[in-house]
């Protein structure tokens, strides 16, 4: 495997010949565009490649930098104690519809993630929160923390859970689009 920068009309990436079929482009969590693609594919042509995702590549990169400025806002901005205080209260308000079917209110817990909302586990008892919803809407939290209590009832996304989702909150899909 052989890695090397280049540069296109001013678009910067790291080339990756390797033994793959196709050609690969991705954008790393820092803005990097990295470009996997056979031996035998000319230099001109991955430049070609790379110039006709240019769009992509910019709206993708300002996208990613807009997100890693909110990140650092909200980690400036609020305390783990502050979103425990707000996930509690809703949690509170929902604990009561799974009263009698799990055996406890789960405890909460923050941390910050990067590619999950909310991760819930049931043998432990507790529902970890993403510290990022601070930063989302309120119907979509809501969303969230109902959607991990739901978990502790269906361990999967299979017709079960989303049966036990519309019954618990008929507008979850909406607010789930909230989140994207």
């Amino acid at each position: 495997m052989r890695e090397k920068f280049r540069e296109v009309e001013g678009i910067r990436y790291l080339l990756i010949r390797k033994q793959v079929k196709n050609l690969n482009l991705r954008i790393n969590r820092e803005g990097l565009v990295q470009v996997s693609a056979p031996r035998w594919v000319k230099q001109e042509e991955l430049d070609r490649f790379v110039n006709s995702r240019r769009e992509w590549i910019l709206a993708t990169q300002e996208r990613m930098h807009r997100r890693a400025q909110q990140e650092a806002l909200l980690k400036k901005t609020w305390s783990d104690e502050e979103c425990l205080q707000l996930f509690q209260r809703i949690s509170d308000q929902i604990w009561p519809q799974f009263q009698g079917k799990i055996p406890k209110q789960p405890q909460l817990k923050v941390k910050w993630m990067t590619s999950r909302w909310g991760v819930c586990h049931p043998s432990k008892g507790y529902i970890t929160l993403n510290k990022r919803l601070m930063g989302q809407p309120m119907a979509a939290v809501e969303y969230v923390i109902l959607h991990e209590y739901v978990h502790f009832l269906e361990p999967n996304h299979q017709a079960g859970f989303h049966r036990e989702m519309a019954a618990r909150m008929p507008d979850y899909l909406y607010r789930r689009k909230l989140l994207r």
